[in-house]
């Protein structure tokens, strides 16, 4: 039959097109882990051209296995049904090659210990299976350097690389999806892709741990004011509230281990639900991709998002963390506080006001969390109203998780670049510090130590305060007629529970911001962390 040519533009009604030959046609995209720190976008799919095949018409043996044509277009390899070809506006609406194209190497590692297992269990030779492995090679060095054509009318990842090995190697490549469905394999790439993506988060918050510790190894004995509904609160060391960053931190990183032991479990091998009558062996390409066991349940197996769930979870987790620290960095780097001081390194400017120095990659910090809560919401919406098993709505599961950990690798990254690149203004800490009677609890602590009720030494120092604003001094000011004007209990002792420096020397309790519990919380990260006093990571 002779040769036709269907080549629809994206948005005006179908027309004809001059001949275009395959590989004139077909956009050659470089694919990129979206683990990948640099995180770059994809060019678009040129769906009109990538469509455009001069094809012949083939309905005979074999052509709905892959390979034949309908209405002039490649047939899809489930195509045996089918006498049409999907529409162009379906085929744009439903394609998801142009996302998750980023699973190649999981879904090539997916294929590899599938066919081996294939050929273990009798269900292919060893000679397709080496004749599969070394095509499957092939496939992702032509990726890896920027030669492989992904096509938009190959709807996904797996039927892209399924279908150009087809053309590679011919009909071994056919029995590649034996005991297999597009169910369990997506499902397969993507807990790999989750997986890899929970370590490199797992290792940027270790290194941003590393930086805060640094950090505070380097700011010993300075105070500051500490806040309670943004009020001046009680004195509290510098390390100690740092290391309150660092202890967030550590759960962060306890959830993302949590999650990572939950999902890594295979699903490969349930196919579409219901797993197959063929004799495979779930267990072995379970051993071979690393993971802990398959999972049981072939419905759950192919239906569940829960670990995606959880990993968008944690990662909204430690947004927030992020932000807060951003919130804080931000107030201090303003003038009206001015205790942080960003290296212009970190800095940016304003195109207007020649004056302005912004902490900008911390404001970031605190709006990009924005995004990866909203990546969890979406999902959560997601699956909320799915029956039992797989369904294609749940192909809007790949976008939001990629997002969600490009954003929280970034914020990691340069949240760590910050905390390196910062010095706290002493002087203007220690100007600070006189304001908001911050020893009136350590006063209160005093009244109690000589027998007086909590509750009345509360009220005795809140006499003593409001004394003080009468007065415009601090505490430490006062006459000691004055206090014992308010309370006979006071003496001369009461002097060595005043002002700030005093009042951390008295802090005791476990945890506390006292100096030796503050030493004891530090020696602990050091060691932890493998922080040598220097700041340098061993």
């Amino acid at each position: 039959m002779e040769a036709k040519l269907l080549c629809p533009p994206p948005l005006p009604p179908p027309v004809t097109q001059p001949s275009l030959s395959s590989s004139a046609a077909a956009a050659t995209l470089r694919i990129v882990s979206p683990l990948h720190k640099s995180f770059p976008s994809f060019p678009k799919l040129n769906t009109s051209t990538a469509l455009c095949r001069a094809t012949t018409m083939n309905t005979g043996a074999g052509g709905g296995g892959g390979g034949g044509r309908i209405e002039g277009k490649e047939a899809k390899l489930w195509g045996g049904r089918f006498e049409e070809s999907v529409t162009d506006v379906v085929e744009r609406f439903t394609e998801s090659i142009s996302f998750d194209k980023a699973l190649y190497k999981q879904d090539i590692m997916g294929s590899r210990a599938h066919a081996s297992m294939l050929a273990h269990q009798g269900l292919m030779s060893t000679s397709d299976r080496d004749s599969i492995l070394q095509g499957l090679d092939e496939i992702e060095r032509r990726i890896e350097a920027g030669e492989f054509t992904w096509r938009t009318d190959r709807e996904d990842v797996h039927m892209n690389i399924e279908a150009a090995l087809t053309d590679l190697i011919g009909e071994p490549a056919k029995k590649l999806h034996t005991a297999r469905s597009r169910n369990d394999q997506v499902l397969t790439d993507f807990r790999l892709w989750c997986r890899d993506a929970i370590d490199e988060i797992h290792s940027l918050i270790k290194h941003l741990q590393v930086a805060l510790v640094t950090l505070a190894l380097k700011n010993e004995g300075i105070i500051v004011p500490g806040y309670t509904h943004l009020q001046r609160a009680q004195p509290v060391l510098l390390q100690h509230l740092l290391l309150a960053y660092v202890e967030q931190l550590e759960r962060d990183a306890g959830r993302l281990i949590d999650c990572r032991a939950r999902l890594n479990f295979s699903p490969l091998g349930a196919c579409a639900l219901a797993g197959t009558g063929l004799p495979i062996d779930r267990f072995m390409t379970s051993d071979a991709l690393g993971f802990t066991a398959p999972l049981r349940n072939s419905i759950d197996a192919v239906s569940d998002r829960d670990f995606v769930l959880e990993f968008l979870s944690a990662n909204s987790i430690t947004a927030v963390h992020l932000s807060r620290l951003g919130e804080e960095w931000v107030l201090w780097a303003s003038e009206e506080f001015g205790f942080l001081v960003p290296s212009d390194s970190v800095s940016t400017g304003s195109s207007i006001m020649p004056q302005k120095k912004n902490p900008d990659p911390m404001e970031l910090v605190r709006g990009k969390s924005a995004r990866v809560v909203g990546d969890l919401v979406t999902l959560l919406v997601l699956c909320k109203g799915l029956p039992q098993a797989y369904n294609r709505d749940l192909q809007e599961d790949k976008e939001p998780a990629f997002d969600s950990v490009k954003t929280i690798i970034g914020m990691l990254e340069v949240c760590a670049e910050f905390a390196q690149n910062v010095t706290f203004n002493q002087e203007r800490i220690q100007k600070a510090l006189p304001a908001g009677y911050l020893d009136a609890t350590t006063l209160a602590d005093y009244l109690v130590k000589k027998g007086v009720p909590f509750r009345t030494s509360h009220d005795i120092v809140g006499r003593s305060v409001a004394l003080c604003v009468s007065k415009n001094c601090q505490l430490q000011d006062l006459k000691l007629d004055d206090l014992k004007s308010i309370s006979p209990v006071f003496d001369d002792d009461v002097y060595e529970y005043l002002g700030v420096e005093n009042a951390i020397d008295k802090f005791s309790s476990y945890g506390s911001t006292g100096s030796n519990c503050v030493a004891s919380q530090l020696d602990y990260w050091v060691a932890r962390l493998q922080i040598d006093r220097a700041g340098s990571s061993r």
